[in-house]
């Protein structure tokens, strides 16, 4: 069996470049796009030594079928191809360790060596980049105070008519 291998690129760059971007000319790291055997081997050998020290051998952590069950659940999509699915769950488990990774640096996770929801939700509020979670990680707030900031609303807007 013959393959074809076809070169394809996608232009990334980061927070910092996206704002270099804006103020220079185009400037954009070029990744290439790889197969699913390719990229298994360079997840498999990128954290070789995470996998020593749990002892795990998975490619992937996150379950396959439950992210086929989530993209099943969209209206639009009526197949889904091995290698997307495969490609998207890889995506998200490094989406993931992204804002988990984020949140513990800029939280107070480095103190106390934990990550909390507080920790998330901060970084969702101020990040530009993960400011589309705002909606899914609100920052907690005690019920009296929601309450009583409600009643302050209600009354200003009684007090405008």
């Amino acid at each position: 069996m013959l393959q074809r291998r076809v070169r394809q690129t996608v232009l990334i760059w980061s927070d910092e470049e996206e704002t270099n971007r804006r103020h220079s000319s185009k400037q954009y790291l070029e990744v290439p796009l790889v197969s699913r055997p390719v990229l298994m081997k360079m997840s498999h050998n990128s954290s070789a030594k995470d996998d020593q020290a749990s002892g795990s051998k998975k490619p992937i952590s996150l379950p396959i079928s439950r992210v086929r069950l989530i993209m099943k659940s969209s209206p639009d999509v009526s197949s889904i191809n091995q290698d997307a699915l495969f490609l998207t769950t890889k995506a998200t488990e490094l989406f993931v360790q992204h804002l988990a990774l984020s949140s513990f640096n800029n939280g107070s996770g480095k103190e106390t060596n934990t990550l909390s929801y507080s920790d998330l939700a901060n970084t969702a509020q101020e990040a530009e980049t993960f400011h589309f979670l705002t909606d899914i990680l609100p920052k907690k707030i005690l019920a009296q105070d929601y309450l009583n900031s409600l009643e302050q609303m209600q009354e200003e807007e009684g007090a405008d008519y």
